[in-house]
């Protein structure tokens, strides 16, 4: 799949779980007030739990990432597809969309009228991919949970919402990092190359 296919089906499936949510909150909820209810900009929980539960996240992942083999949790490089060549204020725009899109879906509508419990293993099981690896599924489910378990302490989405952006966020740009220093190092070995007598 080239990366125009993989940055439209990333959009198109953001797009079906916004309109998952709109129907689903229909369904479940009497008033648009109750959907209002559950977004609080003024809560200072939005730092207090969801900026400390992102670095406990990302802390935990680049453990992960420095002490298991890479085969454990590789997910095929979808990630590094969809965001090595996205400039930084696009990879904000996409990461900001997945996590309300998600958020607003899986806590908002699920976790608000089936349970903690069940839409944790929903939000997990919908991140298909993962299924193969056990240990990248353990990782989805854990952080699907602690989501959750912010959202279910609070009662407030932006809390979920703000760890969820900044854990993808800061993973999106290490790849986007990584990418631009790796093609600098290949540029930096190839003029190196042309300028050795050996090439001549």
């Amino acid at each position: 799949m080239s990366d125009r296919d993989m940055l439209k089906q990333l959009y198109l499936t953001q797009l079906l779980i916004i309109i998952a949510a709109a129907l689903a909150g229909l369904f479940f909820f009497e008033d648009v007030r109750d959907v209002l209810k559950l977004w609080d900009i003024h809560d200072l929980r939005i730092i207090w739990y969801g900026v400390s539960i992102s670095v406990i996240v990302i802390l935990a992942d680049m453990a992960v990432m420095k002490w298991c083999p890479p085969h454990l949790y590789n997910d095929g490089g979808i990630n590094k597809k969809i965001f090595s060549k996205r400039s930084i204020p696009h990879i904000i725009f996409l990461t900001l969309l997945i996590a309300f899109a998600e958020e607003m879906l899986f806590r908002g509508v699920l976790q608000t009228h089936i349970g903690l419990w069940a839409a944790s293993l929903i939000f997990a099981v919908l991140h298909f991919r993962y299924l193969s690896k056990w240990l990248l599924f353990i990782m989805v489910t854990a952080i699907s949970f602690l989501l959750g378990l912010m959202y279910e302490w609070t009662g407030n989405l932006f809390v979920p919402v703000t760890a969820h952006f900044i854990i993808d966020a800061v993973f999106a740009c290490q790849i986007r990092f990584e990418h631009v220093r790796r093609d600098k190092h290949d540029e930096h070995v190839e003029s190196r190359e042309k300028k050795s007598p050996e090439s001549l």
